[in-house]
């Protein structure tokens, strides 16, 4: 069995990225910076309506895994596809990426490859459009056992829980996962997402080695507008937390451990996986051993990267970045 530094769980979801003004957002009823679902019919209407579109393989924690692997690290990713276009050139960029997918893409399924229509505004600002299509019914049955257990660490994707199959299938490859050694971490993903699930999420953060959010996930996580009340309420019932804040310092806590770390602003192009690429760099950082500051500048500077062009996923040579701030 091949072993792996870290193996991902989520949602296998094409972007589809555009470039859009905001009387464009209007014109279409996009609401600006925020992430909506949509059916299939407007999934096809908005795509028709976007220019010089750009496609390649996303969804959040794909994007993180794909980050790892561009890194050096071996990585795996498991989610579903249908076998259509989308889902084959899905599997073809996670491959590319250097990182391995891990099922085989549906046959005869009844949903296609989920999509999601992204346009980017002039200010870097980001409004996702999303088709959940196929991805959203991952189960137990697509969640390779042996996968989970092979590897060194385990990144769950908290969008999984809005389907009770999904959270059964994170929760069992988590146990798998850390009965065999390893470790697991989840993504809380969304505020809203978070809303609709709060007493699972707080479950889960309870079990598993590291929970990473924002602040606004954070503070709906523990339904409080003081961000310092939610982070010690977390700390008191996870062993580490993980607190990004757009622009603004990060907070890891691990027991009685505090530490910020700084973050310098760049001007975003595209701030589409800024976060995902965090979790790319700091998840890279727990991998290899070193210490969590410096775990937490490499997540800064996989942000900054990937803020700086369009697109999820890192362009430039992260690695080299990192070398060249003295991170490793």
């Amino acid at each position: 069995m091949t072993k792996y530094h870290v193996v991902g769980i989520g949602n296998a979801v094409v972007d589809i990225i555009s470039q859009a003004d905001d009387n464009f957002l209007s014109r279409m009823g996009i609401e600006k910076g925020v992430m909506q679902l949509i059916d299939e019919d407007r999934c096809a209407f908005l795509y028709d309506n976007m220019e010089n579109r750009t496609q390649m393989a996303g969804g959040s924690v794909a994007n993180t895994i794909a980050g790892i692997g561009a890194l050096g690290l071996d990585t795996a990713f498991i989610g579903r596809v249908s076998d259509d276009e989308a889902g084959r050139d899905y599997i073809a960029g996670m491959k590319e990426s250097g990182t391995a997918f891990i099922n085989d893409p549906v046959t005869n399924g009844e949903l296609p490859t989920s999509r999601s229509m992204i346009f980017v505004s002039p200010d870097g600002e980001r409004s996702m459009n999303t088709y959940l299509g196929i991805s959203t019914e991952l189960s137990t049955d697509d969640v390779d056992h042996a996968v989970a257990a092979a590897t060194q660490l385990l990144f769950l994707e908290g969008y999984l829980y809005d389907k009770d199959k999904g959270k059964d299938a994170l929760l069992s490859a988590a146990r798998t996962c850390r009965k065999a050694g390893g470790k697991a971490g989840i993504t809380l993903s969304d505020p809203f997402c978070v809303d609709r699930h709060r007493a699972d999420f707080r479950k889960i953060a309870r079990e598993l080695d590291v929970v990473i959010g924002n602040e606004h996930e954070w503070r709906s996580l523990y339904e409080t507008d003081d961000l310092g009340a939610a982070l010690e309420a977390a700390a008191s019932e996870s062993k580490l937390i993980v607190c990004t804040r757009s622009g603004h310092d990060v907070v890891i806590v691990e027991g009685d451990d505090t530490i910020t770390v700084p973050v310098h602003e760049v001007p975003p192009i595209d701030t589409t996986g800024a976060g995902d690429q965090f979790a790319a760099g700091f998840i890279y950082g727990l991998a290899t051993g070193v210490s969590l500051e410096i775990a937490g500048r490499m997540g800064c500077v996989a942000a900054a990267e990937v803020i700086g062009h369009y697109g999820a996923r890192p362009e430039a040579d992260v690695k080299a970045k990192f070398e060249k701030s003295s991170l490793i």
